[in-house]
């Protein structure tokens, strides 16, 4: 090669690829709701939707059990498997870099020996989740304290808990009165104290809400709880009015008004962080 000459062979520089943001921790979240600010949280399923939610600024993506009703139509969340889960937490964790990503444990797979729902556990990490949800009471205390013990960190599911929809007869608000109130009290502090590090509350009465946020002792995540919860979380479906059927009160289709789904995430969280929503109209 002569002098002057160009080396075509030789690669074009690239620049150096920006740094990956670091995850959402449980630590964050506790600091967020601390200091109060609001924890915006959403289900995801695939990695596309997991990327534009990032881009929207979701603090939480939620593998949730109800893949079984969004995505694969069935009339509830029972016939979702642990395989089901284990592959759509794969998916959401390669399609975003900053959510925390919490991976929903089937029905039948951590209502038995505690044993059981710590492989499962085991295996919601594996697949690249952060912490596992669990439905239930405080008779769920003695499993969560098992899973949290070895190195499993859990988020709990009071009020209405559809893994249980037949016992309780249907998706009703819980909570109702002063005995089933004070039940589901009960309920949360016994999870918190057993090491549960966050609390979906779902379709409870707002004063409900308000109560458990004040009294738990660790962040609260309402659907159908009012706004004073420590955050809020929407399946993305519903978020985006593509639900089939009629949309539950506590539901709002953010789409309307936005010319693509990242705008329209991106409204969804700024509602959540300033607190107009949930409004009255979505509130039990």
């Amino acid at each position: 090669m002569t002098a002057g000459a160009t080396d075509m062979t030789a690669a074009p520089y690239a620049a150096p690829a920006a740094p990956r943001p670091a995850r959402v921790s449980v630590a964050d979240l506790a600091r967020m709701a601390a200091t109060g600010r609001r924890i915006a949280m959403l289900t995801a399923y695939d990695a596309s939707l997991a990327g534009v939610a990032e881009r929207a600024g979701v603090d939480v993506l939620l593998v949730g059990d109800s893949l079984g009703m969004v995505v694969q139509g069935h009339p509830t969340t029972l016939p979702v498997t642990l395989a089901d889960t284990l592959y759509h937490t794969r998916c959401v964790v390669a399609g975003c870099a900053r959510p925390l990503a919490i991976a929903d444990l089937p029905f039948g797979t951590f209502q038995g020996r505690a044993e059981d729902a710590y492989a499962a556990g085991v295996a919601a990490l594996q697949a690249g989740a952060q912490m596992v949800k669990v439905e239930g009471g405080a008779w769920m205390a003695p499993t969560v304290e098992y899973l949290v013990r070895r190195g499993i960190p859990v988020c709990g599911h009071v009020g209405l808990t559809p893994q249980s929809v037949h016992t309780l007869g249907g998706f009703r608000v819980q909570g109702k009165s002063d005995a089933a109130a004070a039940a589901v009290v009960a309920d949360a502090k016994a999870l918190a104290a057993a090491g549960c590090a966050l609390l979906v509350v779902e379709c409870v009465p707002r004063a409900l809400g308000t109560r458990l946020t004040a009294e738990a002792g660790v962040p609260t995540i309402g659907i159908g709880a009012g706004p004073d919860c420590s955050g809020q979380v929407l399946v993305i479906h519903d978020a985006l009015g593509i639900q089939p059927g009629k949309p539950a009160r506590f539901v709002r289709n953010f789409m309307p008004g936005h010319d693509s789904i990242e705008a329209a995430l991106a409204a969804y969280v700024a509602a959540v962080r300033d607190g107009s929503f949930p409004a009255p109209e979505h509130c039990f």
